[in-house]
């Protein structure tokens, strides 16, 4: 556990400092531990060491994982979620990183309203447009905004923002600044119930950019839990597979049958 209570110390203080530098407090930062791939004893190690909010790439895994965890904390679907997955996540996940349709929000609504329990969501917008990622272009994400806005279940939050990777931190900047410009643009709207407020963005090798640009939610993975295993002969990059776009593959068996797999904007 000594490893994991240090990279969460670590992380912890890059997380204050980067707020200072923003002129904010960590508080405004809410830690999301990204547990992919990540064991059940791992899991429980994370909160006791304080840890409450985790997030989850692929449905079934988290599937998997929750019936053997406490009740007392919160659960964050992070990876791309497809239409015919959404009766599986209401009831089960507090918040859904990656809602970038009107189809899944309706879903969602439905299936969030056939058991009593609203879902909060975050648009996913593909600032910078890159083929094989989910997310609405930023132009579509108020259209998106409008037409969800009157569903009574799914309570849009905010946004998430994937920066490309790169091996230069520096290099995210103009991507989460224009996520946060976009987050206030889309507030000004002041539709009902909407309340745009959170934007989650920044990972293990990006998030202190983030957070000095922003970013009230981190998607912190690798830096707390160490490097995943990555496929023979493919290198994994710090933070891959800490959002949305990851997992897609593993969770269609899941589907109804015949259920679709959405087009990745």
């Amino acid at each position: 556990m000594s490893s994991l209570l240090d990279n969460l110390t670590e992380v912890r203080e890059r997380i204050s400092r980067a707020a200072g530098r923003s002129g904010r407090s960590e508080r405004d930062v809410r830690l999301i531990a990204v547990t992919k791939t990540v064991g059940i004893d791992v899991i429980t190690e994370a909160i006791s060491a304080g840890l409450t909010e985790f997030g989850e790439n692929r449905v079934q895994e988290a599937l998997a994982k929750v019936p053997e965890l406490p009740t007392n904390i919160s659960w964050h679907l992070v990876g791309t979620l497809q239409r015919n997955k959404a009766r599986h996540v209401v009831g089960v996940f507090s918040m859904v990183h990656s809602l970038d349709s009107v189809e899944l929000a309706r879903e969602l609504d439905r299936r969030a309203a056939a058991i009593g329990v609203p879902i909060d969501a975050l648009v996913q917008v593909n600032v910078a447009r890159e083929p094989q990622k989910s997310g609405v272009a930023p132009e579509g994400a108020a259209d998106l905004l409008r037409a969800v806005c009157g569903l009574e279940n799914v309570r849009v939050r905010g946004l998430m923002i994937m920066a490309p990777y790169s091996a230069d931190p520096e290099a995210a900047r103009p991507w989460f600044r224009q996520g946060r410009q976009l987050l206030a643009q889309l507030a000004r709207m002041n539709l009902p119930g909407v309340e745009m407020e959170q934007l989650s963005m920044g990972m293990s090798g990006d998030f202190e950019v983030a957070i000095e640009e922003g970013a009230t939610m981190v998607r912190i993975g690798s830096a707390l839990f160490g490097r995943r295993p990555a496929p023979a002969g493919r290198p994994q990059p710090e933070g891959k597979g800490e959002g949305a776009g990851e997992g897609a593959n593993a969770d269609a068996a899941m589907g109804d049958a015949g259920g679709e797999r959405r087009t990745q904007l």
